[in-house]
């Protein structure tokens, strides 16, 4: 991890880094009662979507930042700098953007996918893999049906919901996975995927430019992945050092070169040009606008909603 690893050299702090995110609830289900109780959970940083972020910030588990100690968090690009849940950023500072939306290995499906009736082809019965994350999976899948999902309704919610039981009832879909779902694309047990667009790169470096992404025609999924400092850290000031170096536009077009997830950073497209050219145009790390006006927000929940939509996809999809 060579950002780490200069990280450490300029200043002297450590940094052990963690690949403990499968998705959002698992994760928190791993931490939430050491958090209730102010105990370490062994965490200085984490890095929850959106809505999970809203959670911890709302039940007191966020440290509030020293902007003090973050001069770089005015690199933010503007559509990022202050979002419904932490609308001063007073508890978070975007880590990647993330588009949902197909994946699949192009050796096996030259064509692409590119809607669900084409995800949903009779050949890829059985090896087709949709997210844990029901914002993007069921998002998906309502943007197919004509669904707006910045302002859709419960009932338009439990008929995409409809539509998916029945796809796994049907065979269609192999598994509900979280990030591990890029095992089964390397393997061949999975042919085509409900994804995220950041682990193509990481899939097509290690295995051959063999699988292909995309926006759906009808609508991909926008969200981020937050850097938050939990309240319980005890190493609050190495936290905040830490995601002000990352938020040096270098530092983030080094990173955004890798992982090739939206990167929130004003400059790193400019910063970019010298650390490889080829990708100050990748449109993975930095959307045009054809791709933005095709991104779509899924709405705030309430707490109701949030736990009734909850547990009937985790019902749907075998998790519950």
């Amino acid at each position: 991890y060579p950002t780490i690893e200069e990280f450490t050299a300029k200043t002297k702090v450590s940094v052990k880094y963690l690949e403990d995110y499968n998705d959002n609830d698992e994760f928190y289900g791993k931490v939430q009662g050491q958090l209730k109780l102010k105990k370490d959970i062994g965490y200085d940083l984490i890095c929850p979507t959106d809505w999970m972020a809203a959670r911890y910030i709302r039940l007191g588990y966020a440290e509030k930042l020293d902007k003090a100690n973050i001069p770089n968090a005015k690199n933010i690009i503007p559509s990022l700098a202050s979002v419904p849940f932490d609308t001063n950023r007073d508890y978070s500072l975007t880590w990647q953007g993330i588009m949902g939306g197909f994946t699949w290995n192009k050796e096996k499906l030259p064509k692409g996918i590119h809607t669900l009736e084409e995800l949903f082809a009779p050949a890829n019965k059985g090896k087709i893999e949709v997210l844990t994350e029901p914002r993007d999976t069921v998002g998906v899948i309502m943007m197919a049906q004509g669904v707006d999902i910045t302002k859709f309704t419960k009932d338009q919610y439990y008929n995409a919901l409809d539509f998916l039981q029945k796809k796994i009832a049907d065979g269609f879909i192999r598994q509900v996975k979280g990030n591990d779902y890029k095992e089964d694309l390397i393997s061949g047990d999975a042919v085509a995927v409900i994804g995220w667009s950041g682990d193509i790169n990481q899939l097509n470096l290690q295995n051959g430019n063999r699988f292909g992404f995309a926006i759906p025609e009808s609508g991909g999924t926008f969200s981020t992945d937050n850097l938050m400092i939990p309240v319980t850290s005890p190493n609050k000031a190495a936290a905040e050092a830490l995601i002000n170096y990352y938020y040096d536009p270098v530092v983030a077009a080094t990173v955004a070169n890798y992982i090739t997830y939206i990167c929130p950073v004003n400059g790193a497209q400019a910063a970019m040009a010298k650390i490889n050219p080829a990708n100050v145009h990748n449109t993975l790390i930095f959307p045009d606008a054809g791709m933005w006006n095709n991104l779509h927000i899924f709405r705030n929940l309430s707490t109701a909603e949030q736990i009734n939509f909850s547990n009937s996809f985790q019902k749907v999809s075998g998790n519950a």
